[in-house]
């Protein structure tokens, strides 16, 4: 029997407990933030972090609305006057697609830490922003369908990134999350290995270019994987223990090679304060005062 509607009584349940999107600031606050965030980022050369923080506490946060102007910011509909331009927009096709997928890319990461409803959200509302020459341009075919020729090299990149984010207690670990039931831990590993590592072949910064047959397009580095970490776990709240970890793992990306100079300096203790003050300054803007509870600044 096919079901073609709601009975009205599910669908009204469906309308209670708060079923709207939740609401994005009002544009110029919005503008601002990012303005002011970008900046900084401008002066650090992280640019790239930026990029990735940025669309993770976004993506977090829950507002899928926000991706499409964070996608204007870097990306802004004008008739190409230079003094109308956004400080982050890019100035060529190919510095737009190569923007657009690293923000793709980090929100893909994101779902190890927020779960795929959010990520949806966020994709939709980035896909249905972008232009008709940066989405034909962006890469059509997935480079991680799991084969037998490849599954073990996924799962040994992944044992790997393990070992490098939760060394020295990288065993002990594995060992705990694997007793809370049995398939837990290879899960992880093998999403590690599939998604929240580096592809093969090179990583990608904010200022290279990038085009349909790029076969590397999108890919970040470790270091950023840790950045991903960071901002989702630092705009979600309430699980310090996991983002201890990942603010660990960002700090342990300074012994990684091969590593930008960029990922350099987010690896150092300067670095890493950056990305987490930066995600906050980003979520006080991006999050109502009714959702949030009591703010420190340090």
């Amino acid at each position: 029997m096919v079901v073609k509607h709601l009975p009205s009584t599910i669908k009204h349940l469906l309308t209670l407990r708060n079923p709207g999107t939740l609401p994005a600031p009002p544009l110029p606050k919005l503008h601002a933030i990012l303005t002011s965030s970008y900046r900084s980022a401008r002066e650090k050369k992280a640019e790239t972090a930026w990029l990735v923080l940025t669309a993770c506490a976004l993506t977090t946060a829950n507002r899928p609305s926000t991706m499409a102007q964070l996608y204007r910011f870097v990306r802004p509909h004008t008739s190409g006057d230079a003094g109308s331009r956004s400080i982050g927009a890019s100035g060529t096709l190919g510095e737009a697609v190569n923007k657009a997928a690293i923000i793709r890319e980090a929100v893909l990461k994101s779902v190890i830490f927020v779960g795929v409803p959010r990520v949806i959200l966020s994709f939709a509302a980035f896909n249905e922003a972008l232009d008709a020459d940066v989405k034909a341009a962006l890469r059509s075919q997935s480079r991680r369908d799991a084969t037998p020729e490849n599954i073990e090299s996924t799962v040994q990149r992944g044992k790997a990134l393990w070992q490098s984010i939760y060394t020295p207690h990288a065993d002990k670990l594995h060992d705990k999350l694997g007793q809370y039931h049995p398939d837990f831990i290879s899960f992880i590993i093998q999403a590690y290995g599939t998604v929240l590592a580096p592809m093969p072949g090179s990583v990608k910064s904010s200022s290279d270019t990038s085009s349909a047959v790029d076969p590397d397009q999108g890919n970040i580095s470790r270091a950023m994987g840790s950045v991903v970490g960071i901002a989702c776990l630092r705009a979600e709240e309430r699980v310090v223990p996991q983002l201890t970890s990942h603010v660990f793992g960002l700090l342990k990306a300074r012994d990684v090679e091969p590593k930008t100079e960029e990922d350099a300096w987010l690896a150092t203790d300067e670095g890493t304060e950056w990305v987490i003050r930066t995600v906050d300054n980003i979520v006080d803007v991006v999050v109502s005062e009714q959702e949030q509870g009591p703010r420190v600044k340090l």
